[in-house]
């Protein structure tokens, strides 16, 4: 067993609006804010880098691969303070994150894909292909909400992602 020391870890961080649905007290936006901080900081005690690409409506932030406690710092403020995207604008496009990612990470990186995955089709095989290059985890952001509706009759409901509305009858 050799521990890899010096390394490149990238978060690839979905922040579309779907990240923004929490069923209870908590929600997938701040549920993914710890998550990263919590991994980053035990990364970087230990001499590695981190860098990160952010996600709204289309690929809008990118943090090159730094080490250190202000990095971790830099990371958690851009995720706080990004405008949140608007909606109807469209569905998300996850591969575009993806995509991105391969053409902006060239060394060999461990790379944490943090998304609920609600997405248009296509994102399957650049994720495919960045797990070739790179040692990809991917993080589910999920809401016990998600799985199972309660039974509540009719319902407005109004999509995240393009703002329509529809009547859902949960019964």
């Amino acid at each position: 067993f050799t521990e890899d020391r010096e390394m490149a870890a990238w978060f690839l961080l979905d922040l579309s609006p779907s990240i923004d649905f929490g069923s209870g007290d908590q929600r997938k936006r701040g549920v993914s804010a710890e998550f990263v901080t919590v991994l980053a900081r035990l990364l970087t005690r230990h001499g590695n880098r981190i860098g990160a690409l952010l996600y709204g409506t289309g690929v809008d932030t990118v943090l090159p691969a730094r080490g250190g406690r202000i990095q971790v710092l830099q990371l958690l403020h851009a995720m706080q303070t990004r405008p949140q995207a608007g909606n109807g604008t469209g569905g998300t496009r996850l591969h575009e994150l993806l995509e991105s990612a391969a053409a902006t990470v060239r060394r060999r990186s461990t790379i944490f894909v943090v998304s609920d995955f609600i997405s248009e089709p296509g994102w399957e095989k650049p994720l495919g292909q960045l797990a070739m290059r790179h040692d990809v985890v991917a993080i589910r952001l999920l809401d016990p909400m998600e799985l199972s509706l309660p039974d509540l009759g009719l319902v407005p409901i109004r999509d995240a992602e393009t703002g329509e509305q529809m009547l859902v009858d949960t019964h």
